[in-house]
């Protein structure tokens, strides 16, 4: 024994470097007997797997004649391997590798270092034991920082895919950025927009996740100044889900729902809706919160949305025109007296309980109602862009009245 009883004498130490090569063997032997994932990989990883374990011993042995964690900190150990082994092998899968290869070296260590020197033994063990402790630790610093720098790129490729359905950006371009992010492509999504908060930082991008996923769905998020953007996908509840951020999340002011489109590449369409729900919102101050950008078409028409004008020509104006029945014209005269029904019918000549049948069959026709006050005001606006895009060459003045 050396002068230092807690050290290994020369002559155990060279035959634990003799032994190294046996190590070796017996560790690639029981990685392939205990281990099945180790048996799939291909050969060139297995390879580079096998390496690493033949690197911890060589360690272990420099171990001996220098504990020193410092040193360790996994960049002989890991460093092995390139960067690309840690996309094959988890970090679970690290863990059974480096309990395999402690296990073969325990159960050797007596041997090599011999019966004759008990107190080696113990002193090999032990330090073994404490050798085993740093790989652990390296191994999960390893992964930290591989979780880490994945995670800042993810962010960064979550923020530019938000900022392409934002911008409008061609469908390829982000189905092709949210196959790189692991997004689902087709799944229904919308895009929900307001003000951010005060308080708007990474810890309320994670609980906007985290109300997304409670919902049943997933949520890409985006702060974008003094705005948020998220973008809802999966088969949660759209409107609970938009209610719970509004009161939690966004900040004050109004929060706009874009209609829902059935695959992520596509939400442009929700996202512009959205978007130009916001600037259009000021003009209804009572709206709901959060509010449908579907519901705010009249204020996005009149802010000069061409999707907001064609829409209500196509969801009143065309159905309404097509139906026949002096629909139009009763509506028409309807809206010009106030609502009132008995002023609109004695403009028509028709009895009361006529007017009211036919207003029934404008609901009916198109989905709103002329006796509530505000989609009494989607229809008079629907009717005033409907008799624009019928004025001009071939088409009716706007002071004619339809077929019927």
């Amino acid at each position: 024994m050396p002068p230092d009883s807690t050290e290994l004498s020369p002559q155990t130490v060279r035959r634990l470097e003799a032994a190294q090569g046996a190590f070796a063997s017996a560790i690639a032997a029981r990685m392939d007997s205990d281990l099945p994932w180790y048996a799939a990989l291909p050969a060139d990883e297995r390879s580079w797997v096998g390496l690493v374990a033949q690197a911890g011993f060589g360690d272990f042995l420099r171990w001996l004649s220098g504990p020193d964690p410092d040193v360790l900190a996994g960049t002989a150990l890991f460093g092995t391997a390139p960067r690309e082994l840690m996309r094959s092998v988890t970090l679970q899968q690290t863990v059974e590798l480096v309990r395999a290869a402690i296990t073969v070296v325990e159960e050797g260590l007596d041997a090599v270092v011999g019966e004759s020197h008990p107190a080696e033994q113990v002193i090999a063990r032990e330090a073994l034991l404490r050798y085993s402790r740093e790989v652990a630790f390296a191994a999960a610093a390893v992964y930290a920082r591989a979780a880490e720098a994945r995670g800042a790129w993810d962010a960064r490729l979550e923020a530019l895919l938000v900022d392409a359905v934002l911008r409008g950006d061609g469908e390829d371009t982000i189905a092709s950025r949210a196959a790189a992010l692991g997004w689902t492509l087709d799944a229904a999504t919308t895009v929900v927009i307001g003000p951010s908060s005060e308080e708007t930082t990474a810890g309320a991008v994670a609980r906007v996740r985290s109300v997304a996923r409670q919902a049943g769905g997933e949520a890409l998020v985006g702060v974008q100044g003094d705005r948020l953007v998220v973008v809802l996908s999966g088969g949660l509840d759209v409107q609970a889900t938009a209610e719970q951020l509004a009161r939690s999340e966004f900040g004050p002011g109004p929060v706009v729902v874009g209609p829902t489109v059935p695959r992520l590449p596509v939400a442009a369409r929700s996202a512009r809706a959205a978007l130009a729900g916001v600037v259009a919102a000021r003009a209804w101050p009572e709206a709901p919160r959060p509010v449908l950008a579907d519901d705010l078409l009249p204020e996005r028409a009149l802010s000069g949305d061409a999707t907001a004008r064609r829409a209500l020509v196509d969801r009143a104006y065309v159905p309404l025109e097509e139906a026949g029945g002096a629909l139009l014209e009763t509506l028409t005269a309807y809206l010009a007296h106030g609502g009132s029904l008995e002023a609109c019918a004695r403009s028509l000549y028709v009895h009361a309980n006529t007017v009211r049948y036919r207003l029934r069959r404008v609901a009916e026709v198109c989905g709103w109602t002329p006796s509530a006050p505000r989609e009494r005001f989607v229809l008079q606006t629907a009717l005033a862009l409907g008799r624009l895009s019928q004025s001009g060459p071939g088409g009716r003045g706007e002071g004619q009245t339809p077929a019927r």
